[in-house]
């Protein structure tokens, strides 16, 4: 099968202009990313991507540093002292990738867009849970939903980077993201408790945290947010047109005037504040890694957050 895409090691014109491949893109991420994270993390994947297990073993007194999601509260309420309940962690999980396709996914540097970003996160990510035996699947968001079912090995990462490094589904019509609509296929596809990453900008219409809620309720769940620094710092060029990547809507403006770059920066870091917010009240943390980031950096930083999060 050829799969050559649209995505390429580099801009037309550049230099020479390589299509990148899903076989090409595994290999340069296995060199320059697993590789390193081997190193960083020591094989201990589980602080960064896998969470506590399901199967209930045994009730013991409670001791400081334990987890107050685990006391069991009628036991407590009959020792009159607390008690927690422990668990055994699973050898395997089953997790799905949740990823977000839309159109301003494809906003940031020529050679480094927010969807180049998310093939590589998605891709490393189940590179190494298939690696450990776990199965994977996909469910990607690009106006329709699609669906990769669960599987294992090497072939399952390159299909998954395979539907990743194709151009999007053309949208009949501009509209604003609905990340509810792939939150809410996600509740139908994980029957059993599993692990769940979304990748996403996280630039949709409201309604996305009641799903999510749900979802935290019974499973384990990432959330990483691509971002690109100049949707909230723009350089100073001049007058430019602005286009609305979501709606096609585009609007004249200065870059020059400073006034105009502060209230892009105030508005974009108030929204980033509710984002969080809106998060951390449906049950998880939203993890930014930016077009420009070390991708192993980003990925300790998420796995050493987690690991305090659990402490």
């Amino acid at each position: 099968m050829d799969d050559r895409t649209a995505l390429s090691t580099g801009p037309p014109g550049s230099g020479p202009w390589t299509p990148l491949t899903a076989e090409s893109l595994l290999r340069r991420l296995e060199w320059r990313v697993v590789r390193r994270l081997d190193g960083r993390l020591q094989g201990d994947y589980r602080t960064l991507f896998r969470g506590t297990g399901i199967d209930f073993t045994d009730l013991r007194e409670y001791e400081p540093g334990d987890d107050l999601r685990h006391i069991d509260w009628n036991v407590t309420a009959r020792m009159d002292t607390p008690y927690v309940r422990e668990y055994v962690e699973d050898r395997e999980v089953t997790a799905w990738l949740l990823l977000d396709r839309s159109a301003s996914m494809g906003f940031g540097p020529v050679d480094r867009q927010k969807s180049l970003v998310l093939a590589e996160i998605a891709t490393t990510i189940a590179h190494i849970l298939t690696r450990g035996g776990n199965h994977v699947g996909a469910a990607m968001f690009d106006g329709d939903i699609s669906t990769i079912p669960p599987g294992q090995g090497r072939k399952q990462v390159l299909r998954i980077s395979r539907a990743l490094l194709r151009p999007p589904t053309p949208s009949p019509a501009k509209d604003t993201t609905d990340l509810s609509r792939l939150l809410r296929a996600a509740l139908g596809l994980a029957r059993r408790r599993s692990l769940l990453v979304i990748v996403s900008d996280f630039i949709t219409q409201p309604g996305w945290e009641q799903p999510l809620s749900l979802l935290t309720r019974r499973h384990d769940v990432v959330a990483i947010q691509v971002v690109d620094p100049r949707e909230s710092e723009l350089p100073a060029v001049g007058m430019v047109y602005v286009e609305d990547a979501e709606t096609g809507e585009q609007i004249f403006v200065d870059t020059n005037d400073p006034v105009f770059r502060e209230r892009l920066a105030a508005a974009s870091q108030q929204r980033q504040e509710e984002l969080v917010a809106a998060a951390r009240r449906a049950g998880t943390d939203i993890h930014p890694v930016a077009t420009d980031d070390d991708l192993v950096r980003a990925l300790v930083r998420i796995s050493e957050l987690r690991r305090r999060r659990r402490r």
